[in-house]
């Protein structure tokens, strides 16, 4: 149980108590129910994290709703968009191991976490990890009803893969940006577990070597 839950779900018990003193014990059922479906809510179950090499694994619950690539500073990368309802469990996790190099976050809108224009206009919290020589990228997006976003981590601290990072309250979006050459593994539709379930496998540091190696080799011929 995040300790967030207590906080929210103790305050309604005891209006329920109170409200159910002062008048009837039915006027409280709706208060209790809150509290309970609060409790729930912020539930942290543990998770057998993949042990294989180059694996990332998903950094949240929920439902793949894209996999694209993109350009940015003429390099390519892959885009994987997770959307969390209010039934997910919205504990936060490390995709891999690593060393924090940047926390960003950005204040915006509250749209629709299904809307692309999230990605860009809500507000957001973006933590780069680098490890094994890759870099990956995962930003917490707020959504419709997500109006908090915690980010426990700070620039230096090293990640295990599949380590608790934070949490979104209430319905939001996660996105994982991957270098080019990522051996995705899900597709759009697919329901992942955070920590659980594996994305995608990292291409060995020994294949990008070999490649930059006959890149190099092309460019002197």
């Amino acid at each position: 149980m995040v300790a967030d839950g207590y906080y929210y779900a103790l305050p309604l018990l005891a209006a329920g108590i109170l409200v159910g003193w002062l008048t009837a014990p039915l006027w409280a059922v709706p208060a209790f129910l809150l509290a309970l479906f609060l409790l729930w809510f912020f539930r942290d179950p543990e998770r057998v994290i993949p042990d294989a090499a180059g694996a990332v694994v998903s950094p949240a619950d929920g439902k793949v709703t894209q996999v694209a690539t993109f350009q940015s500073n003429g390099r390519e990368f892959t885009r994987i968009s997770i959307f969390l309802n209010v039934f997910n469990v919205h504990v936060n996790r490390s995709p891999i191991a690593g060393v924090v190099r940047n926390v960003q976050y950005r204040p915006g809108k509250y749209l629709n976490a299904m809307n692309p224009a999230s990605a860009s206009q809500n507000e957001q919290n973006e933590i780069t990890v680098e490890g094994d020589g890759h870099t990956v990228a995962f930003t917490q997006i707020a959504g419709l009803l997500a109006r908090r976003i915690v980010c426990n981590k700070k620039v230096g601290d090293r990640l295990e893969r599949g380590e608790r990072i934070g949490l979104i309250k209430f319905g939001s979006r996660v996105d994982v940006v991957l270098e080019a050459g990522t051996q995705v593994r899900i597709k759009v539709g697919d329901h992942v577990k955070g920590g659980a379930s594996t994305l995608a496998f990292l291409r060995p540091q020994r294949e990008l070597q070999a490649v930059g190696t006959e890149q190099s080799r092309q460019g002197v011929l």
